[in-house]
């Protein structure tokens, strides 16, 4: 495991002088004044995690980064790498109101700082409140135009939000500016494939799996519309390069109910993948 800065942890040593025994030669030693007792130790101050720390709590699992993260943020509440660093754990945590709740309140410290809106944006969308996360996601935009994290957030605010043409125009922002970001064209292709368009969604999922860096979301996804489209055969021969055999299981049994039922709407909303929040 990787070192890390104890959250408390000095120990005191604690000395007391005394006074030198009396003499015994038939006369009273002159008395001596017994010297103070020594000052106990104090702790050393506690100080702030260094960079290299830092860097290594990513490997932490969510608990970890989460008290870690803590720490830092109760030795200086105004350090915002540290509230973000917190506001993420949380969210990883599957606690997104208390990682809102962080992001706000660095949202009020640094109300115009790009990635402290970036966030406040990835916790309200992973509390299903994409509505809320609309204002931040263009005030990220605002701030650094050609990130394309703002507009890839702001695509899926919009979608929870019902806001369709927004999202659409979102999604082509995000696309133009990380045109091989295999995320980004993977959500894209899910915005088209759940309206409908699978032939243009299973083309940007090809694109989005063929790039380097793809992830098992991408080809999880290209599953899933193949499947969809009743190429079953194909489907389940991407699920079984990242899923267990038990969820494989259960994909091609909800892509047989889906094609027996003749629905191809509301994409992926029984289907198993893997991933992870941008």
């Amino acid at each position: 495991m990787c070192r890390m800065s104890a959250l408390a942890a000095t120990a005191l040593a604690l000395g007391l002088a005394s006074a030198p025994p009396a003499q015994a030669f038939g006369f009273k030693a002159k008395a001596e004044t017994p010297a103070p007792a020594e000052t106990p130790a104090q702790p050393a101050a506690a100080q702030r995690a260094s960079a290299e720390e830092r860097a290594l709590s990513a490997r932490l699992d969510p608990l970890a980064q989460a008290a870690f993260w803590a720490r830092e943020v109760n030795l200086d509440a105004t350090d915002l790498e540290a509230g973000i660093g917190l506001a993420r754990a949380l969210r990883n945590m599957g606690k997104p109101d208390d990682a809102a709740a962080a992001a706000e309140r660095l949202a009020v410290l640094a109300p115009n700082n790009a990635e402290v809106m970036l966030e406040l944006a990835r916790a309200h969308l992973a509390r299903g409140q994409g509505f809320y996360a609309v204002e931040p996601g263009r005030k990220a935009q605002s701030l650094a135009p050609e990130d394309w994290r703002a507009p890839f957030l702001l695509a899926m605010a919009y979608e929870q939000a019902q806001r369709d043409a927004e999202a659409l125009a979102a999604h082509r922002r995000a696309v133009q500016l990380a045109p091989d970001n295999p995320s980004v064209l993977s959500n894209l292709a899910m915005f088209q494939a759940a309206r409908g368009q699978t032939a243009e969604a299973e083309a940007l999922l090809r694109h989005a799996a063929a790039l380097p860096g793809a992830t098992a979301v991408a080809r999880q996804n290209l599953a899933l519309i193949l499947g969809l489209q009743g190429r079953l055969a194909e489907a389940e021969a991407l699920a079984r390069q990242d899923l267990p055999p038990q969820l494989v299981a259960n994909n091609l049994a909800y892509l047989r109910a889906a094609a027996a039922s003749g629905s191809t709407g509301g994409a992926g909303r029984s289907w198993s993948s893997v991933g992870s929040a941008q």
